[in-house]
């Protein structure tokens, strides 16, 4: 199988790069390959000829996106019809990653992939958009939703959460918030698997059980060996430019479809913090 990956410099792009092997594989950072340039987007589909390619570029900055709404849609959302378009050209098969964002958080289960979309924020709007128009253009595409996503090479929560742990006496971490934290490994090696068994439709893909970021940030001062003391505050208490919903787990029904299991989340997190250490 011949893949190419687009967003290869990103936090999942260099865990990709990194877990997948027995297969040719050809990753490309944004500098190699800009995908709001639709001219290039199509040269390198139509030279590679992949048998699949995986978007893991994006903007992902959710605070940025409010302010920069213009360049969030042009990434996320055009630059993402652009690499449908050209996957379409040569017959290529295409696994987008989408977000827990594309929801509005007010259910109280997990969320399931016919769920109705309803984001809240300029980048829930962004992948929003991108799911529906590349379902148009590529019917047999693959949209992997997944959240809270972290792992080294990058800027993430707990890297954040260590960083400033090493400053302060307590940190206040928002504890209203709920969602599924997914390690770029797992989320990783459950992409490789879902292009191997040449799935199609929506899928969710996240580490096993849900937290609060409250919660999340405990664990990790823990398993780091640290004592600083974390403080529970309210979404209000700790306003962002953008706004979060409150619960974004989603359901791991469509990846068992597909025989996949995920780790759960504690399991995770100790293993990327083993990574981060050595």
């Amino acid at each position: 199988m011949k893949v190419l990956i687009l967003g290869a410099t990103g936090l999942l792009g260099k865990a990709l790069v990194r877990v997948w092997t027995g297969d040719e594989v050809l990753a490309m950072g944004s500098r190699d390959a800009n995908i709001c340039d639709s001219s290039k987007v199509r040269e390198i589909v139509g030279r590679v000829r992949p048998d699949w390619v995986v978007l893991a570029a994006a903007y992902t900055d959710v605070d940025g996106c409010e302010s920069n709404r213009e360049r969030a849609f042009s990434v996320n959302r055009d630059g993402a019809v652009n690499v449908a378009q050209a996957a379409r050209q040569v017959g290529s098969k295409l696994i987008f990653l989408s977000s827990d964002y594309v929801f509005d958080g007010k259910k109280t289960s997990p969320y399931e992939v016919d769920d109705m979309r309803n984001p809240q924020s300029v980048y829930g709007h962004t992948k929003a958009e991108a799911e529906v128009k590349l379902l148009e253009i590529l019917p047999n595409c693959c949209i992997a939703r997944t959240s809270w996503v972290y792992g080294v090479g990058g800027k993430c929560f707990p890297d954040t959460i260590l960083r400033l742990a090493a400053n302060r006496p307590a940190l206040d971490v928002v504890n209203d918030q709920r969602g599924c934290p997914t390690y770029t490994v797992d989320l990783s090696r459950a992409i490789i698997q879902l292009c191997r068994k040449d799935a199609s439709g929506i899928a969710h893909v996240t580490n096993t059980g849900d937290c609060s970021w409250f919660d999340f940030a405990r664990e990790i001062i823990a398993g780091a060996g640290l004592t600083i003391e974390v403080r529970p505050v309210s979404s209000q208490e700790m306003a962002r430019p953008a706004p979060r919903p409150a619960y974004s787990v989603l359901s791991p029904m469509s990846l068992r479809r597909y025989s996949i299991e995920m780790p759960g989340w504690k399991d995770a997190l100790r293993r990327y913090l083993e990574e981060r250490k050595s």
